[in-house]
């Protein structure tokens, strides 16, 4: 039976609202510290989420979960705990980042009949080995990642310090990203409509193949930063800035310009655009400067 988008929008939020539940009553069940709870009932959150995508054999189940998960975190800690500043700033920059992502991802949902074509190219090329695929590679490390990536706020969250205005670095980081995302998402759905040639090539796609990549990479420099100026330094604090980075770098990026390669004029698109950094690529920079 065909689920349309309506009942798959129910059946997401029903299966998002039962994860949250379970995963809240797995942190206070257990003792520990905050971060060792709150990596527990993360995982187990992840571990309800993939057990549905398995009953609607549609790992595009756990989309959403990137956005929606950071969210539910700060904010629960907000109101567990004493209001200050930096936890207002904090909570609302992440807050600005999620509802806007997860409000772009259900502008492209089209409902549990259709898969992320990721999931689907990986499930032909792994075979009989997907499942541990499906489940560590496309749930449980990107759960680790954003887990990682939203930490640093948890611990900006149990602090009582004064505001330190050098958060404000941090936090116009983490603001550009927010709206950099926006304004790539938009032109590249106004792209889509009106579709004219093989690859965008107006606005800040104009000049970066990826600027929503780039983004998104901004995003949690800039939680990392705030937080290494409001609470101080400590290297775990930059872990999960840094592996999402090499995420976007090493796979989300190789695979969409892979997909990309197949059309024709990829090669030339490529010579003149850069992969991340908006910036104009002048003729003779090289392949120095690919990488930026």
């Amino acid at each position: 039976m065909k689920i349309n988008r309506l009942t798959s929008f129910i059946i997401i939020a029903a299966v998002y609202a039962l994860a949250t539940v379970l995963g809240v009553w797995v942190y206070f069940a257990i003792s520990g510290a905050v971060w060792l709870r709150l990596l527990i009932a993360d995982c187990v959150a992840t571990v309800v989420t993939f057990v549905f995508s398995l009953i609607f054999r549609n790992a595009s189940v756990y989309d959403p979960y990137w956005s929606v998960q950071p969210i539910i975190i700060v904010f629960a800690f907000l109101f567990a705990g004493g209001v200050t500043l930096p936890k207002i700033l904090i909570c609302v920059i992440i807050g600005l980042w999620g509802v806007r992502l997860t409000a772009n991802w259900a502008y492209t949902f089209h409902g549990l009949a259709y898969q992320d074509w990721r999931y689907t190219s990986l499930k032909e090329k792994t075979g009989a080995f997907y499942p541990f695929v499906n489940f560590f590679g496309i749930h449980l490390v990107p759960t680790l990642i954003v887990y990682a990536c939203t930490l640093p706020a948890i611990y900006v969250m149990q602090s009582l310090e004064s505001f330190n205005p050098l958060c404000l670095i941090g936090l116009v980081i983490s603001l550009f990203a927010v709206v950099l995302q926006a304004t790539a998402d938009i032109q590249m759905h106004k792209y889509r409509k009106n579709r004219t040639g093989n690859f965008i090539r107006t606005g800040v796609w104009k000049y970066s193949r990826h600027p929503n990549y780039l983004a998104e990479i901004c995003m949690w420099w800039g939680i990392a930063l705030f937080t290494v100026f409001q609470v101080g330094f400590e290297w775990y604090y930059l872990i999960g800035a840094l592996l999402n980075t090499l995420l976007f770098l090493f796979v989300s990026i190789p695979l969409a310009d892979g997909r990309q390669s197949k059309k024709e004029g990829f090669a030339e698109y490529k010579q003149q655009t850069r992969m991340l950094l908006p910036i104009k690529k002048h003729n003779g920079l090289g392949k120095k400067m690919e990488r930026q």
